[in-house]
């Protein structure tokens, strides 16, 4: 049972963002394959039809090389989340979609906005920000590797280029911050051993009733006040030599 919780467990981490990543790779193949662009589907601010690109958008992108930038920092961000909070995993992406794209509608300049960089800032913001908070070493590790991939992200939540939306990402870092602060209480908790416990008692430690006050190993040792014995029956087979 154990080993079959570790398979579903090891399937999500990779398999998910497998399947994040092959779906905005299938809806842009259709557009290419039939000549369609669903590039009105994006979330257009202050528009109640915008308010469908809080669900479509992060699924459309105007060109591969906009799919291709996408693309990478998705799945290794959506790995690291699965891995390092399965349990809270769902509810950032979810959530983060809603949120990314509600405030991008609310901020955004009057144009389509489109792409899962978005959803890319929250999961960068959340994973970073989340590490700082926690004070994990395992977690602050991961904080630092994000900072080395993906630390000059930070310059694109400022209008520094033309044609990208700059208040999807702004939109998407404010919300993995929140995200951290939210959820600052679900952290991994650091593996303590048995002597690392307030209520440990080393004479009750079945490791230690092997050693004598002067620190030999004892093979050997009393249980319930009685040397433990063990018995042993020994049996002698003689084989008479047969003469010719």
């Amino acid at each position: 049972m154990k080993n079959q919780d570790q398979f579903r467990f090891s399937t999500g981490v990779i398999g998910y963002p497998i399947l994040f990543v092959l779906i905005i790779w299938i809806v842009f193949w259709f557009e290419v394959r039939f000549g369609y662009s669903f590039n009105s589907f994006g979330v257009y601010p202050r528009t109640l039809t915008g308010l469908r690109g809080i669900i479509f958008s992060p699924f459309i992108h105007s060109d591969i090389e906009h799919l291709y930038n996408n693309t990478i920092p998705l799945f290794v961000l959506s790995v690291a989340l699965f891995y390092f909070y399965r349990r809270i995993s769902w509810k950032i992406i979810f959530y983060g979609i809603l949120l990314s794209g509600f405030f991008t509608w609310c901020i955004g300049r009057p144009a389509n906005h489109i792409g899962a960089s978005g959803l890319i800032y929250v999961l960068m913001s959340f994973t970073l920000f989340k590490g700082i908070f926690t004070k994990h070493f395992r977690l602050i590790a991961l904080s630092l590797l994000i900072v080395f991939l993906y630390g000059s992200m930070i310059w694109y939540v400022f209008p520094v280029k033309e044609n990208i939306s700059w208040e999807g990402h702004l939109s998407g870092l404010i919300v993995g911050l929140i995200f951290a602060l939210v959820f600052r209480k679900s952290i991994v908790k650091p593996k303590r051993y048995a002597w690392e416990h307030e209520d440990y008692n080393e004479q009750n430690d079945p490791f230690l009733k092997h050693f004598d006050a002067d620190g030999n190993f004892v093979e050997n040792i009393e249980e319930n006040g009685e040397d433990e014995k063990v018995s042993s029956k020994i049996t002698y087979h003689y084989k008479q030599d047969k003469k010719n």
